[in-house]
């Protein structure tokens, strides 16, 4: 089959999701491309439904071996028609564990039919310039091996048939998926001495946790820690201070170092 356009979902609040899955797309086609970003903390109203006539390729981060469940809520919203489409999900480089399963799951409970699934590293949200953790990936190679992975979509794309009855596709992980922490209560923290109150991060903030006025205010409990506050910050005034985050940072530091590479997964095929 044929699709006439690549359509991309995607919650990506420091954009290395969205990084990798323009990389697939310009690898799997070189023409018309739709973008629907569910990061923006007020994202458009309603149902949105992609045609069976299109591709979707679908991403998420993974925080906690899991699909964070803010992502997950946003993706609801949009709904498929037998529509093909890819699963993806970045991972800081210590494990996807569920998350990749989680993602065909929803996809396929929304009308999507996932005939392809990859899970590719990026920089940690944790990472910062002392603790390394995936600092700057998606790199080049990175990269590459996405648009690689673009072109091998385009190829089984062009040998299915109908999608009914849906196929299945296999990828790793389990059910029931595994049970996360909500981790409210932490949220990064701002030095005023160094703050300029430029808003950066109030207008990098998914949720909408962060505000700025005479000073910078976090509501923690709308804090889901993708961080995007810390590496959007021009003077580097928010910061990660919190004493269990800062052991998990070290633990990831000390035992995830070696670097990983992405599994993509098609039908019958790894």
């Amino acid at each position: 089959m044929n699709a006439a356009s690549v359509r991309l979902v995607y919650f990506s609040p420091t954009h290395t999701t969205e990084r990798i899955l323009e990389a697939i797309a310009a690898g799997a086609w070189a023409h018309e491309t739709v973008r629907l970003d569910l990061t923006p903390p007020t994202p458009a109203r309603g149902l949105v439904e992609v045609s069976g006539e299109e591709l979707a390729i679908l991403g998420a981060p993974v925080y906690g071996g899991r699909i964070p469940s803010e992502a997950a809520r946003r993706l609801r919203r949009v709904s498929g028609n037998l529509t093909p489409a890819v699963a993806v999900v970045l991972y800081g480089n210590r494990a996807y564990e569920d998350a990749l399963l989680e993602l065909c799951d929803l996809a396929s409970e929304r009308g999507f039919v996932p005939f392809a699934a990859g899970a590719f590293i990026g920089e940690h949200s944790f990472s910062t310039e002392t603790v390394s953790l995936a600092h700057g990936r998606p790199d080049a190679e990175d990269l590459r091996r996405a648009a690689a992975f673009g072109r091998r979509i385009r190829e089984e794309l062009e040998l299915l048939g109908a999608l009914h009855p849906p196929p299945v596709l296999q990828v790793p992980g389990s059910r029931p998926y595994r049970e996360v922490g909500s981790g409210q209560g932490v949220a990064p923290l701002t030095r005023e001495a160094t703050c300029t109150l430029c808003g950066s991060c109030a207008a990098a903030c998914p949720t909408g946790a962060v505000a700025v006025g005479g000073a910078v205010t976090t509501d923690a409990d709308a804090c889901i820690l993708c961080c995007a506050c810390v590496k959007s910050c021009p003077s580097g005034a928010r910061v990660l201070e919190d004493e269990r985050l800062r052991k998990t940072m070290a633990w990831l530091s000390q035992h995830c170092a070696e670097r990983k590479e992405p599994e993509t997964y098609l039908l019958g095929r790894v």
